[in-house]
């Protein structure tokens, strides 16, 4: 054996001596002196005669064999010796003789590569043996192997295969991998292999030659063929080839397989035997350099290198690149290394290093004279022996080479030249190197997903003048289907038709194997020997050879092509070339990484790299002439940023912008200039279903790139711009208009039940656009959202024919494109609806296009990309008809074939496969939603026109919330319109069913997972969904009775005793001097609306909370009325800011005025501002007035501006505050009762003139009085109530309706005199005048002024409400001018007695009355309502005397006068208020304000900001209640089944029927009166009777509480139990109930996120388990593919599900690694108080250790926590994962007792650098490092890119940080410096649980 040489360099540097003592060895070898041993074996052939006839015998050193003639001599192989052949083969060769003289069956082992199989070939062409080859792959059967059925006329013969045939006929049979076959498979040899002995399935038995000739002595001939015995040729001998398996991947050899042959070593040949034969290829190539390739080559397959994992280096391919290296010998060698050894895509980082080591060793790397070549100059035909090749001019520097290269039989066209292909220079390059590889080898062209590898090829056939044949492959291809499918005859026979790679192997085209990465390896091995040396043997018994070979054989045998033809042997055509396409392998990935050492022997490796920016850039321009230069420069220079990061959630987003992804858009653009391109990138990536992190990574590098969303799109798109309209032949949809087809079919047009509504609209009009410019659509959306009725409705609108084909788990490639059947014994194909839609231009709309396994639909890229694809009947797909030229077959596709797609979102919890992932970039892509709640409630209107809007809004509303809370990725289950529709539905049907039992329709699924049901519930009942509610849980306030009236006297005007009748006031106008506008800023922010009644019916409709600081006071509260909208404004005055917002709307408003009010010098300042908004037309504006300062603003809320209004008395009254009088600040009022109708008075207090403001003049009045003012009412516009200050007396003012009149400028005061009833003695009693506290505006409608009085009658009037009394009617005023009577409730006692005395001694002034009365008039409901403090209500009437009456803001006092009820309802208490309580008590002496709000209610504001809607009216209130037990359904109600017959005895007349003396009751009978449930007669619940008769009885109906209802016992067992267990736990892990409880709190507070969590795991867990199509099985389902071998009759037939055993060899799946770095230092413990940020720190491990608790094979995780004290603190090591409570606990108590006792300083650099460093150092699949830290990295001066570097320094690891909300908008400032989607705020530290789930959903489960 010669000794093989290594070269292992020495510390001598690349040129050191080592290199040089190899050059010396080198040359002694290449001399020819024989190291080693001296004896060298040579083949000798000795002749008997001339030609080796029989009695030959040829010798190979010392042994001989004896020639026989072959009996078919085209069998035998030819031209495989070579002229002089290596030492090593020959050894090899000699010891095969050996064993062949043995009679021993042989394996060859070594690693892959043609030299097995042709040193085999080499010994039988030597021998002159037969040979019979066959590839084993994983499809291979025993049928194969043994005999195959086939119909001849009828009949199932069997027809023996190539085992059979080697051993009957004495020939050799070659098994070439055997690794490759399945298992079990091979063993049906055994016996064959051992005893020569085999059973045959046609009863036939073979038997070795020796036990057949002692037969033969015996028996004759005739009698052994009767009992079916044949004999095994002596000469029969096997030789197997294959890998060895540890080492390469596949199926190990089972042992009694492997004991029955002889094994063989053939390594690679010896150095100098490859130098010799690199020598005589590259003659011009100088030998120094083919000497260092070849070592270079050498190492790489040495032991060190394999444990490096570096794949071998295919040493069979160096002659092919010496080759290329002959013709242009200047070329660089590193660059022809790349092509027979693509390391850079093939190895990972330390890979790449090692292989750049080795070529630095042996001086290959590139010096400045190796060039590469450049482009094509020309290409010209030549033709030499009938075969024609090209002459093609390639430039290489500045020299032109000419090569001859293969081509085919079309005309060539100029490089370049084809008018869609755009020249670039790396193009150029490519197609110049794939013109030298072409000359020497087939091309593997390698390159990611639409980066143009097709377009490429196109160009390069077109080139050469090659037909091109595309084959896509897909996963489950087996290598039947790669080379011969079987088929029937017309007359029922069964045989093999050729696949389209032979026949382009005959008729010598280019093979394109489009997707190679997709194939199992195991199949493609049946192409190797095609690739390697151009022969094939197939299924028919036909072999393939290659050119010189046939060529020597019809020499040799002097036969015709004919004849040669009849023995089934055929040329390959010389010209037949293969080009895989692939994209990159997966470095490190288990799966994806195809490309291995087999492989790398078959072809020459090109790799695509994409575009750079200016090439593609110029491809777009040239592509899409009139695309915005602008938008293009954007677009790429995003692509490209994307492309650059080495962050692979940017990564995956650039991968979906591929360059045909920009071409697509760049078209669309061009077409739609005004469009945007925002909308345009978010479509193509899909970012709507993007995992959060990918999706704010993406806004993030957009909004760097500066493409902003356009402006317009925050207004409500109306359905009027986006209506369809079809009109003379066309469609129009929105903006964009469309012929209508003329369709032929018109039943497959779809027709559909459709509401349009704008989102639909707009999609429709986003797909019209894509579908004019020809692009095939994808529809992706979650479940119900509407995509098939969209669908539907545009192919309707646009009359466009649609097959539908839905996929599904089992959807095959054959399922897909043709239905196989029998019929009469012969078999027929259906055309799928893809194939009619192609023949036909109908619409194909596919849908769950996701659910179908990726490599199935993977076959729709060749139909949409190349327009070409393989039917299984042989039958082929083109697009243009220019290819047909009378071929048949074919189908050409119609030019109005179109693919619609249907998908949901790829990820949890469709679990689909990814769709768009594998397919998207060949589609235009529409994300479909949930149509907004506009559009969604418009839609729902018209599913149910007669459901009540409140109870649709509700819904929309609630489902809106719960898909956010999908979206956040808290709940798991996307809700749909579907849903949302189906319930309205069931409401429109069955009207009387209550909404809350409807809606468990729906979310009855979630009824046992108890973490979602609470968020459910929640969120239905915060929009008013009463689900779990029952009809009988109603809570009204308690109704006591109200006293009885008493008539107080009458109020008479102007008759005093003294006579004294009127006075005239005069008035003068003035205008009002406007300072402003200025802007001002108003703040949106949202409305947390919660619904009142969700579970218990009580008078509060709704309450939400305004965004108060804690030390704000709400000073007041006003409500707007304008055409059925209310609009809420409140005051609040610490600092002085305006909350104002739509009563029913979904967001709020907030205006801060803090430094535009004055401050006055004096005292503290307590401003106390009031509001009031004005009407039409000046409707949302408001005028905000401060009683210290007199200052009035007008803000106009949708102009956003600010005036200020002075009034020209105002300089005059103000007095200058003076020491003395400090404390007697003046106030100033407003009244506001008219201000709807925009005019307004002020007054002061005790001051003698009241100024009206009439806003929209612009002017304003000012009224002198005689008297001094306490209050003023404006009991109407021209009628009003004045106070005098000191004695209360009242006095009424009438103003002119219109003080400009200038007749009339004078306004008449009259004395108002309150006369008590008179007592009969003439005696007057003297009053005390009581002060008014509200009195109503309007007067009682004539029925309620009836029954509040008692007696019919219809007069002026006004209720108003004081101290003393609950209401006061004054029957008769304003507007009567006699004395009118006065009706009052009086109070027990007067509310509280401070305000009375109002002056102390000394005048000192007591703190009086509080600002605000909140007393409210309702005249509609003749209620008055006012807020009481606690102390003022009879608690102990309304509350029983066991119970404790609850802590509240203040109770609302409803005294109604038409019922003549109180009522009390409590406010509860405010969450928070603010600590100036005494400035709270001048405001209000409740906690609370009111104002009316519509007709039939009141709001109440308190002073945490919480709004609560109350309804108070009591018709309002029934109305309501009877909606609200609709909603909720009479669901206790009886039912019974009745079936209707029309019987005679119906109903007789209605009777009142017997008395029952005794009454007993009687329960149905028809007989007695009183009774329950009968016919007839009178009693309760029964059928036609004549009343309802209640003789005392309870009625029978078991009340659905009783039935449902658990003993007592019972429960308290169950409560016992759980107890029990749950101490003995406890007790189990030694851990006291205190500690369970401290861990509950951290646990209790993650147990959501760890459940969802977890649920995800466990689905994961599940897709991984998913089954695979087990194939060849005897039971199961039919395998079409295998539906002829069934009419045949074979048993294998069948495929089922299994679970499919890994692939041999393949890694095991590696867990996924995860390390969590907590931050424990000083700080966290110190900042603890403020935000909680160590107890969250302390959730989120719990939550990590609680929620990968079992799944420790799929991640394994440790926790790491750093401090001042050091950066690595072990808490959690990865070998101790805690197991139970207890231990975790152990661990947060250790995180929590550092953080207290550590020094401070920050590690949190150091600490994630460790962890990164030290994560990689185990094997995993993935590696997740998360940090949470307060870091402050401003205060330890470390600047935040430093951060950013160590996050993203190592690509492998995916770390993320998290910050825990540091001070001020540091963490914000931090984020935007840090890499998108790597770095999270926890502002609110309970986000830290919700993120993390966030980074572990969206990372680490995409990829499982």
């Amino acid at each position: 054996m010669q000794s093989r040489l290594l070269l292992l360099g020495t510390p001598g540097g690349p040129g050191g001596p080592a290199a040089r003592r190899v050059r010396l060895l080198l040359r002694q070898v290449v001399r020819g002196r024989p190291p080693g041993d001296g004896r060298r074996s040579e083949v000798r052939l000795q002749h008997a005669g001339a030609g080796a006839e029989t009695g030959d015998t040829v010798n190979i050193g010392d042994v001989s064999y004896k020639l026989k003639t072959p009996k078919s001599p085209e069998l035998v192989p030819q031209n495989y010796i070579s002229d002089s052949l290596a030492q090593s083969v020959v050894q090899h060769l000699r010891w095969i003789m050996q064993k062949d003289l043995l009679g021993q069956d042989v394996f060859l082992i070594g690693p892959p590569g043609p030299l097995r199989r042709s040193i085999a070939m080499q010994y039988l062409e030597l021998t002159k043996r037969e040979v019979e080859y066959i590839a084993l792959s994983r499809d291979t059967t025993e049928t194969d192997l043994k005999q195959r059925r086939e119909i001849r006329s009828g009949t199932a013969f069997y027809i023996d295969q190539c085992a059979v045939r080697a051993a009957t006929e004495g020939r050799t049979l070659i098994l070439e991998g055997l690794e490759k076959a399945e298992r079990n498979v091979l063993p049906v040899l055994n016996n064959l292999l051992e005893n020569r002995e085999m059973q045959l399935e046609d009863g036939r038995f073979l038997m070795s030659a020796e036990r057949y000739d002692k037969l033969l002595q015996d028996h004759t001939k005739t009698e052994l063929d009767a009992w079916k015995i044949v004999r095994v040729s002596e000469n029969f001998r096997v030789i197997a080839l294959g890998l060895p398996v540890p080492k390469y991947p596949g199926n190990p050899l089972d042992p009694p397989l492997r004991s029955r042959f002889q094994a063989r070593d053939i390594y690679y040949l010896p150095f100098k035997d490859q130098l010799k034969l690199l020598y005589s290829v590259g003659a011009n190539v100088s030998p120094e350099k083919i000497s260092q390739l070849l070592s270079f080559a050498t190492t790489l397959c040495s032991q060190e290198s394999a444990t490096l994992g570096l794949p071998d280096f295919p040493l069979d391919s160096l002659p092919a690149a010496v080759q290329i290296l002959d013709s242009f010998p200047m070329m660089s060698i590193k660059h022809s290394i790349q092509r027979v050894y693509p390391y850079t895509i093939l190895l990972g980082h330390e890979g790449k290093m090692a292989v750049e080591d080795v070529l630095k060793r042996f001086e290959l790397q590139d010096s400045r004279s190796s060039l590469l070549p450049k482009e094509v100059v020309r290409v010209e035909r030549v033709t030499e022996n009938l075969f024609s090749q090209a002459s093609v001019t390639v430039r290489i520097a500045e020299k032109e080479v000419t090569i001859k290269v293969p081509a085919g039989t079309r005309p060539f066209s100029q490089p370049c030249a084809s008018e869609s292909f755009i020249q670039t220079l790396s193009h150029k390059q490519l197609l110049a190197e794939m013109m030298l590889s072409h000359m020497v080898k087939d091309i593997c062209l390698i390159g990611g997903k639409g980066c143009g590898k097709t377009v490429i090829t196109k160009n390069f056939a077109d080139t050469l003048g090659y037909d091109i044949e595309p084959i896509m492959l897909y996963q489950d291809m087996t290598a039947r289907d790669l080379l011969q499918q079987r088929y029937t005859l017309p007359n029922g026979d069964t045989a093999w038709r050729s696949s389209p790679l032979v026949s382009a192997a005959l008729e010598g085209k280019l093979v394109l194997l489009d997707g190679i990465h997709r194939v199992n390896a195991g199949t493609l091995a049946v192409l190797q020997r095609l690739i390697h040396d151009r022969e094939l043997s197939l299924y028919d018994g036909s072999r393939l050879l290659r050119e010189d070979r046939y060529m020597h054989l019809k020499k040799e045998l002097q036969m015709s092509d004919e004849q040669l033809q009849k023995r089934c042997i055929f040329p390959v055509h010389p010209s037949f070339r293969i080009i895989a396409l692939a994209e990159p392998p997966v470095i490190g990935s288990t799966t994806q990484q195809w490309l291995g050492p087999e492989f790398l022997t078959m072809f020459f490796f090109h790799y695509m790299k994409p575009l750079d920016k200016s090439e593609e850039s110029q491809v777009i321009k040239e592509m899409v002439p009139n695309m915005p230069q602008e938008a293009l420069d954007k677009l790429l220079s995003f692509t490209y940023k994307l492309r650059e990061t080495q962050d692979p959630t940017a990564q995956s987003l650039a991968a979906s912008l591929s360059t045909r992804q920009l071409l697509r858009i760049s078209r669309r653009l061009s077409q739609y200039p005004n469009e945007n391109l925002h909308g345009a990138v978010t479509k193509a990536c899909l970012s709507r279903f993007l995992p959060s992190l990918a999706r704010s990574a993406l806004e993030k590098n957009l909004a760097d790139a500066s493409i902003e969303i356009s402006i317009d799109n925050d207004l409500e798109p109306k359905l009027e711009d986006y209506k369809c309209e079809v009109a003379s032949g066309s469609l129009r949809i929105g903006a964009v208009s469309a012929p209508i087809y003329n369709a032929h079919e018109k039943m497959k047009v779809p027709d559909v039940l459709f509401y349009d509504n704008v989102q639909h609209m707009i999609v429709m009009e986003d797909m019209l656009k894509d579908f004019l410019l020809g692009e095939h659509l994808l529809l992706v959306g979650n479940q119900g959202v509407g995509k098939n009725k969209i669908v539907d409705r545009f192919l309707h609108l646009l009359n466009r024919p649609r097959e539908y084909i839905q996929l599904h788990r089992d959807t095959t490639v054959q399922t897909l494109t043709l239905q196989p059947s029998v019929k009469d014994g012969l078999i027929v194909y259906e055309d799928s609806p893809l194939v009619k839609a192609v023949k036909l231009g109908h619409v194909l709309v596919v849908d769950e296009a996701d659910k179908a396994p990726t490599n199935v639909t993977c076959i729709l890229k060749t139909l949409v990309e190349n327009g070409e694809m393989i039917l299984a009947d042989g039958r082929r797909i083109v697009a243009n008809s220019a290819n047909v030229d009378g071929r048949e077959n074919v189908i050409v596709i119609h030019p109005d074939f179109r693919m619609i797609v249907l998908a949901n979102r790829p990820g949890f919890p469709f679990l689909g496969n990814d769709f768009f992932g594998t397919l998207g970039d060949i589609f235009s892509c529409h994300a479909v939603d949930n149509p907004k709640p506009h559009s969604e409630l418009e839609m729902l209107r018209q599913y149910g026109p007669n459901v009540p809007e409140p109870v649709l809004q509700k819904l929309v509303a609630a489902f809106g919330e719960l898909r956010s809370l999908a979206d956040q990725g808290i709940i798991n289950y996307p809700y749909s319109t579907r849903e949302v529709v189906n319930i309205v539905r069931h409401l429109q049907k069955f009207p009387t069913e209550g909404l809350s039992s409807v809606v468990r329709n729906v979310f009855d699924f979630d009824s046992y997972n108890s973490d979602m049901r609470e968020i459910l519930v929640n969120t239905l009942h915060k929009h008013g969904i009463p689900i779990g509610a029952k009809p009988t849980s109603v809570q009204l306030a308690k109704e006591l009775p109200l006293p009885e009236q008493t008539f107080m006297g009458y109020w008479t005007i102007g008759q005093s005793r003294s006579g004294m009748q009127k006075l005239l006031c005069p008035a003068e106008t003035h205008h009002i001097e406007i300072k402003g506008p200025a802007l001002i800023n108003i703040q949106e922010y949202p409305i947390e609306r919660r619904e009142g009644r969700s579970q218990i019916f009580t008078e509060e409709c709704a309450s939400w909370r305004l965004p108060l600081d804690e030390i704000n006071i709400i000073c007041d509260v006003a409500v707007a009325h304008e055409n059925e909208e209310n609009t809420l404004y409140v005051v609040a005055c610490n600092p002085v800011s305006l909350y104002f917002m739509n009563v029913a709307g979904k967001s709020g408003y907030f205006v801060d005025f803090f430094d535009i009010f004055p401050r006055t010098a004096s005292g503290i300042w307590q401003p106390f501002v009031t509001v009031a908004p004005l009407g039409n037309p000046l409707k949302g504006q408001v005028i905000l007035h401060e009683q210290q300062s007199n200052v009035i603003l007008l803000l106009d809320t949708t102009g956003r501006a600010l005036r200020r209004l002075i009034l020209p008395l105002e300089e005059v009254t103000s007095k200058r505050p003076s020491w003395w009088n400090k404390e007697e600040a003046e106030t100033y009022k407003m009244c506001k009762e008219f201000s709807h109708k925009n005019w307004l008075v002020f007054y002061k207090e005790k001051g003698n003139n009241l100024t009206v403001l009439d806003v929209l003049e612009g002017r304003t009045h000012t009224i002198s009085l005689p008297i001094n003012l306490r209050t003023v009412f404006l009991v109407a516009e021209d009628r009003w109530l004045l106070v005098e200050s000191n004695t209360n007396q009242k006095y009424l003012l009438t103003k002119p309706a219109h003080v400009e009149s200038e007749d009339s400028g004078v306004c008449q005061l009259y004395v108002l005199n309150e006369e008590p009833p008179s007592t009969g003695f003439g005696v007057k009693q003297e009053t005390d005048f009581s002060l008014p506290h509200r009195i109503s505006s309007d007067q009682l409608s004539s029925e309620n002024l009836s029954s509040a009085v008692g007696q019919k009658i219809a007069s002026p009037n006004r209720i108003l409400s004081d101290e003393s009394s609950y209401a006061t009617v004054v029957v008769g005023f304003p507007d009567l001018m006699s004395p009118s009577e006065v009706y009052s409730w009086k109070r027990p006692s007067s509310l509280n007695k401070s305000r009375v005395t109002d002056t102390a001694f000394y005048g000192g002034k007591k703190h009086g009355t509080p600002k605000q009365s909140n007393c409210v008039a309702l005249v509609d409901t003749s209620q008055i309502i006012r807020i009481l403090p606690p102390g003022e209500v009879p608690l102990r009437d309304i509350y029983p005397k066991d119970v404790t009456p609850p802590h509240t803001s203040g109770y609302i006092e409803v005294t109604d006068l038409q019922s003549k009820k109180l009522r009390y309802i409590p406010i509860p208490r405010s969450e928070s208020l603010s600590p100036y309580t005494t400035w709270l008590s001048t405001i209000s002496d409740t906690d609370a304000l009111l104002a009316e709000w519509g007709k039939g209610g009141v709001v109440s504001v308190d002073m945490g900001g919480h709004v609560r809607l109350w309804e108070t009216g009591l018709e309002h209130l029934q109305r309501s209640l009877a909606e609200w037990k609709n909603m909720i359904g009479q669901d206790d109600r009886q039912m019974q089944i009745t079936i209707n017959r029309d019987s005679g005895e119906d109903v007789s007349s209605p009777k009142h029927g017997k008395e029952d003396p005794d009454n007993m009751p009687h329960v149905g009978g028809n007989t007695w009166a009183g009774g329950t449930g009968g016919r007839d007669t009178a009693g309760l619940g029964g059928k036609g009777g004549p009343y309802r008769l209640d003789a005392g009885h309870t009625v029978y109906q078991v009340s659905e509480a009783e039935k449902d209802a658990v003993p007592e016992e019972v429960k308290r067992a169950a409560r016992e139990m759980g107890q029990k267990a749950f101490q003995q736990r406890l007790k189990e892990i030694q851990m006291s109930e205190y500690d369970a409880t401290t861990y509950e709190r951290f646990s209790g507070a993650v147990r959501r996120q760890v459940h969802s969590l977890r649920i995800i795991l466990d689905n994961l867990q599940a897709k991984g388990k998913e089954r695979q199509w087990l194939r060849h099985q005897a039971t199961g389902e039919l395998d079409d593919a295998k539906i002829i071998d069934g009419l045949t009759g074979e048993k294998a037939i069948y495929k089922r599900r299994g679970e499919l055993e890994p692939q041999l060899g393949s890694p095991q799946q590696k867990p996924k690694r995860l390390r969590l770095v907590v931050d424990v230092s000083g700080s966290m413990y110190r900042f603890n108080g403020v935000d909680g940020r160590l107890e969250r720190s302390m959730e989120a491990v719990c939550m990590v250790m609680e929620a990968f608790e079992n799944y420790e094979e799929k991640f394994k995780y440790d926790i790491a926590g750093h401090s001042g004290d050091d950066y690595n603190i072990p808490l959690v090591p990865i070998n101790k994962i805690p197991k139970d409570n207890k231990q975790r606990l152990e661990i947060l108590k250790t995180m929590h007792a550092h953080a207290q006792f550590c020094i401070s300083g920050d590690h949190t650099l150091e600490g994630t650098e460790h962890a990164i460093r030290e994560i990689v150092k185990e094997e995993a699949d993935e590696y997740f490092v998360i940090v949470l830290s307060d870091a402050n990295l401003s205060r330890y001066g470390i600047h935040p890119s430093k951060f950013a570097q160590i996050l993203t320094g190592n690509p492998q690891v995916n770390a993320f940080a998290i910050f825990i909300g540091s001070l001020g908008d540091q963490a914000t400032r931090l984020q935007r410096t840090l890499p998108a989607g790597r770095s999270f705020i926890a502002m609110d530290t309970k986000d830290i649980p919700q993120i993390l789930q966030q980074i572990f959903t969206s990372t680490m489960l995409s990829s499982v």
